[in-house]
């Protein structure tokens, strides 16, 4: 029987080293107080245990990579027994040798993996080379299935993508989660960062309003320098929110500084928003063959 309501949190926090037990216990913390609140469910941010390490192409990097399951994931997973939650993380998997991903898992009020996400869109950009890190992932869009609901779990790059949060919500997602890794070169103009803040945030409530479900989205925040020389590196700019099944901003946080955001979602809106807007029902499916295409010559 899945709740009515559904207490629900994030965790947006800065990361200063990649002193993993020490960014684990940063979020253990932050996690802790959101299930004193109530949360049932809480979404930590992209690649939570060490810095952002993607400014660079190093392949000592990779030692910071982990199996699934193994240490991080036995940490984690005891967090969401102990608290009674749903909790859902992100790690740099180490697949096999040579073969890695960024990968979500997701706990379901026990030690025990619920189910996992390997992102799928991954992007190369100067300061983001996560191509040289990140396989892309090979379990397609389907959500995880926990005493919460149907989790349609996707990772930061995949976010700016419609066809993935369509695809999760085609397969049942209840709600759509997005850790995330994102922020300004610090060369960028006050007014390009707000213009590429006010892109990312509205393609995210696009995706509740296109779907008719509630988007989770949890943001690191802070300044982490970058590796290379002459690099200005990354101001991520926080601003983690919660946005309701219309696109309503729920809850929102500041862009310099670590927090939390809980809000209480009535899961029975997305059912009477469905009802209202009826995009599923008038999809023309016989008409969007050319979408598998990468381009209509």
């Amino acid at each position: 029987m899945r709740p009515s309501s559904l207490n629900i949190g994030l965790v947006q926090q800065s990361v200063a080293s990649n002193n993993k037990l020490e960014n684990w216990q940063k979020s253990a913390n932050r996690i802790a107080e959101l299930a004193e609140q109530g949360c049932e469910c809480v979404l930590l941010q992209e690649l939570h245990s060490t810095l952002y390490f993607c400014q660079q192409e190093d392949t000592g990097v990779f030692d910071l990579a982990e199996p699934i399951p193994g240490e991080a994931t036995e940490y984690f997973g005891a967090l969401a027994e102990k608290h009674n939650i749903v909790l859902v993380t992100s790690l740099f998997e180490k697949r096999g040798s040579g073969l890695y991903h960024n990968t979500a898992v997701v706990f379901d009020r026990t030690k025990e993996i619920a189910g996992k996400y390997r992102k799928m869109h991954i992007p190369d950009d100067p300061g983001f080379y996560e191509k040289f890190y990140f396989t892309p992932g090979d379990m397609g869009f389907t959500p995880i299935d926990t005493s919460v609901g149907k989790l349609g779990v996707l990772v930061c790059w995949d976010q700016w993508y419609p066809e993935a949060a369509r695809l999760m919500a085609m397969a049942g997602a209840d709600i759509l989660f997005y850790p995330t890794a994102i922020g300004w070169d610090m060369t960028d103009t006050p007014e390009e960062r707000a213009r590429q803040h006010g892109a990312w945030e509205t393609v995210q409530r696009a995706h509740a309003v296109a779907n008719s479900v509630p988007v989770i989205v949890a943001n690191r925040t802070g300044f982490e320098a970058s590796p290379v020389d002459g690099d200005p590196g990354i101001e991520f700019w926080g601003q983690s929110f919660i946005a309701g099944p219309q696109g309503e901003i729920l809850a929102k946080a500041e862009a310099g500084e670590e927090a939390t955001l809980s809000v209480t979602l009535d899961m029975s809106r997305t059912e009477q928003v469905k009802r209202i807007w009826p995009y599923f029902r008038d999809r023309r499916i016989d008409a969007y063959d050319d979408l598998t295409k990468r381009w209509r010559d």
